[in-house]
């Protein structure tokens, strides 16, 4: 390909959506994509990769099978050509340790042709005698410059860690469990440890202190706002929820009923794992038993204020009882906060901002097909449109799905077929079938 040759896409980013999207277009020789990911390699989370910590999701939602179960870059693919199909298959591993699912996309990168490691995207802009977007940056330890052209681009830069507004900007860095296991043994030399949270990583790494505990002397406090340690709903007709069906339903709600609707779900996929609770469950009491607890849990506990005192080396939090309404003050040598993920719009697309439909909230206004800019098909974007697609967006187990509809938005070949209506349930009220809208028929 010539230096001005027009790609068809341009992908930025390579985390499991952006990847997925890569395994299902190599194969497709008329349409032509690149993959740029600024990091030097594939690795997923590494700072929360504890040995026995499992994905929330089926093997099955690998990067592929969902919408090509024939495809060369399946999980259980990988298996075979490993040489452990059949201990997998004895083991019974419903659930994948992250560990092994790094490995397995790390597999997968090395036998993608479309993807290029070290390459920083700094900047985006249009070309209108072309009709075409120009990505430009610096790529390999060189900093060298490249210039791309592109007819679409799929921005998929993920997420980044998020800290509560308390923690402010004072000078310190705080620690997020992103890069817990890069802290972890300093973390554990000292006398004390919070954690601050309650989803699964937060589970993941206070199981992880409390199982060291016993060989190291401190104190382990976990708090969290939510009213318990409650955990992850995934019973089958919850797990409808996670549906091309209820995609279609949530995006046609009105702006501000979706707004409401995902402050309701949190259990949807905030919470942790059955399994998990349980095993911390287990080793607490043990310890409690034997007289070795030092730990506490409290829930109902918004944290208000977190201040390093450098005299100290140690951390004065404030805090708030919710529902007693009645502050406290608690000092600890480290504090690590467990507080999710937030999806930020980079910088490197203000070029093409104005190409792009915004909300009241400077988020982007996705359509229905994934893109964000106003002739609706150049411009799609991985893992930015909670507020729009609902919590499908951000599960690793709709990915095929996303990308298989925007392989079929950019060629207009239908190459995975997208199925439709799986689930069971009627997320609306149904056409017929007896039910009348009052509105339509007047009063009884």
């Amino acid at each position: 390909m010539t230096r001005d040759a027009i790609h068809d896409f341009v992908a930025i980013g390579l985390g499991p959506f952006n990847l997925s999207l890569a395994c299902l277009t190599e194969p497709l020789s008329d349409l032509d994509g690149v993959f740029l990911e600024r990091n030097m390699e594939f690795n997923w989370h590494p700072g929360i990769l504890i040995d026995g910590t499992t994905l929330q999701n089926p093997f099955l939602a690998d990067l592929v099978s969902l919408a090509d179960p024939c495809s060369r870059f399946s999980f259980l693919n990988y298996c075979k050509e490993e040489g452990r199909i059949y201990a997998f298959y004895i083991r019974e591993n419903y659930y994948l340790d992250r560990t092994e699912y790094n490995r397995y996309c790390r597999w997968v990168v090395s036998r993608l042709s479309n993807i290029r490691f070290q390459h920083d995207v700094r900047e985006i802009r249009y070309d209108k005698e072309q009709a075409c977007y120009v990505v430009e940056g610096v790529r390999g330890e060189s900093r060298l410059p490249f210039s791309l052209r592109c007819r679409r681009l799929v921005v998929g830069v993920g997420t980044l860690p998020a800290l509560p507004p308390c923690c402010g900007d004072r000078g310190h860095r705080y620690l997020h469990t992103a890069d817990y296991l890069d802290n972890k043994q300093a973390l554990l030399q000292r006398r004390s440890i919070t954690i601050v949270g309650s989803g699964q990583s937060a589970a993941e790494v206070y199981y992880d202190l409390l199982k060291a505990s016993d060989a190291h002397d401190y104190s382990l406090t976990w708090l969290t706002r939510s009213p318990g340690f409650f955990q992850m709903e995934n019973t089958k007709l919850t797990l409808e929820m996670i549906s091309p069906d209820y995609i279609d339903y949530f995006y046609h709600l009105p702006e501000g009923k979706r707004e409401a609707l995902l402050g309701t779900q949190g259990s949807l996929y905030k919470g942790v794992n059955a399994s998990l609770i349980n095993q911390i469950y287990d080793l607490l009491d043990d310890k409690r038993k034997r007289g070795t607890l030092r730990s506490h849990l409290v829930s109902n506990c918004e944290v208000r204020e977190c201040r390093y005192d450098l005299n100290d080396d140690s951390y004065d939090i404030r805090f708030r009882q919710v529902d007693h309404e009645e502050d406290y003050r608690y000092r600890s040598d480290s504090v690590i906060f467990a507080t999710g993920y937030e999806h930020r719009v980079p910088a490197l697309i203000d070029g093409i901002r104005d190409r792009i439909r915004w909300d009241a909230n400077g988020r982007y206004r996705l359509a229905h097909n994934y893109t964000a800019d106003f002739n609706g098909n150049e411009i799609f974007v991985q893992n930015g449109g909670l507020h729009t697609h609902g919590l499908t967006n951000i599960d690793i187990g709709m990915s095929c799905h996303r990308n298989a509809y925007i392989i079929r938005e950019m060629t207009g070949i239908d190459y995975y077929k997208l199925e439709q209506r799986i689930a069971i349930q009627d997320f609306a009220v149904p056409e017929g079938a007896g039910f009348v809208r009052l509105s339509e028929a007047g009063s009884l």
